[in-house]
């Protein structure tokens, strides 16, 4: 193969890279501040766990959340 093939390969797939990292990137965003906005998800409180990790900080979230009273009653 010709080198100037070969170079122009490496130009096309360098330029294709950086623009699916760019699209996937402001993906990974919108995911991130729908998730917030929705109420699903709240990942500011994960920015935190550096700061609170003592033994005796609150959790971040509860590892089985209690839907309702009734639901526990019945177990």
């Amino acid at each position: 193969m010709d080198m100037e093939f070969i170079s122009n390969l490496q130009g096309w797939g360098y330029v294709s890279m950086i623009f699916f990292l760019t699209i996937g990137f402001y993906i990974y965003i919108y995911h991130l501040y729908k998730s917030q906005k929705d109420g699903t998800k709240d990942y500011e409180k994960y920015s935190n766990m550096a700061l609170n990790d003592n033994i005796d900080d609150t959790l971040v979230e509860e590892k089985y959340p209690q839907k309702n009273k009734k639901d526990n009653e019945e177990r």
